[in-house]
């Protein structure tokens, strides 16, 4: 089911069942650039990144990259499977300052179960929402501000519907670093209550709507196999730091 190429930020190793990332490296060699385009203005050297729900590593490896030896990015990933591909592409490229952790992250501590999908069929292996499911693997359910960092830059959350609760789980984290949050916002039973969220933590919140299809990619493939599909995100910024963005600011609901 595995295959290794070299792609944009060095070897990956991906699923090429999965329907969407492992496909994309499969045609592109390369994910989501749209996002990386976004990652690289943010990210500086010696910077402490958090990605929650990070897949088999697709941007873990170029922001690693990007923060250098003196900078670290904390990476989870609660997939057995997906989170023994994230650890083969950290291993692949050499990424010393990469911390993996088979946990999902929540608004508190506990346990959440896993159900294990069938890796050798075609499935989109990013698109496992959790918290309903009562068979499968027990995984560590973690928070943010157990982590007790020294130091928090940017977070990135893409969770299937969890980002508030991840959110809420790093609060005095949030509150005390006032990292650039980068969160996923595509569930929409669950868009205003996080975008209400990020406004009472002090956030101004823009959307960034990277498309799946990138003309300028690694393999300069010219065929579009996604169509329209794009990404639905949101960049965010706490209100008491100075930036500057002309996309479109997301309205917070009343």
């Amino acid at each position: 089911m595995n295959e290794l190429k070299i792609c944009r930020y060095g070897q990956m190793l991906f699923n090429r069942f999965d329907r969407y990332i492992g496909r994309s490296l499969q045609v592109y060699g390369e994910f989501s650039e749209g996002e990386c385009d976004v990652f690289r203005q943010i990210v500086r050297p010696g910077n402490t990144v958090v990605e929650v729900g990070a897949n088999i590593g697709t941007h873990s490896v170029p922001l690693a990259q990007w923060v250098g030896p003196k900078g670290s990015v904390i990476a989870f990933e609660p997939q057995r499977v997906v989170f023994q591909n994230l650890c083969a592409n950290i291993a692949l490229n050499s990424l010393l300052n990469v911390h993996c952790y088979q946990q999902a992250v929540g608004s508190e501590a506990g346990s959440i179960i896993v159900p294990f999908l069938d890796y050798q069929s075609e499935n989109n292996f990013g698109g496992l929402g959790l918290g309903t499911f009562t068979r499968g693997e027990k995984v560590p359910l973690v928070t943010i501000d157990s982590l007790d960092l020294n130091a928090c830059d940017f977070l990135k959350l893409d969770v299937e519907g969890m980002e508030r609760e991840a959110l809420l789980g790093g609060q005095k984290t949030i509150d005390k670093y006032k990292p650039v949050i980068y969160v996923e916002n595509d569930r929409k039973d669950r868009s205003d209550d996080l975008i209400r969220t990020l406004d009472q933590f002090g956030y101004a919140m823009y959307w960034h709507l990277p498309p799946y299809f990138n003309p300028n990619n690694f393999a300069g493939n010219s065929e579009d196999i996604f169509g329209n599909l794009v990404s639905k995100n949101m960049i965010c910024f706490h209100q008491s730091r100075p930036h500057q963005i002309d996309i479109e600011r997301v309205a917070v609901p009343g």
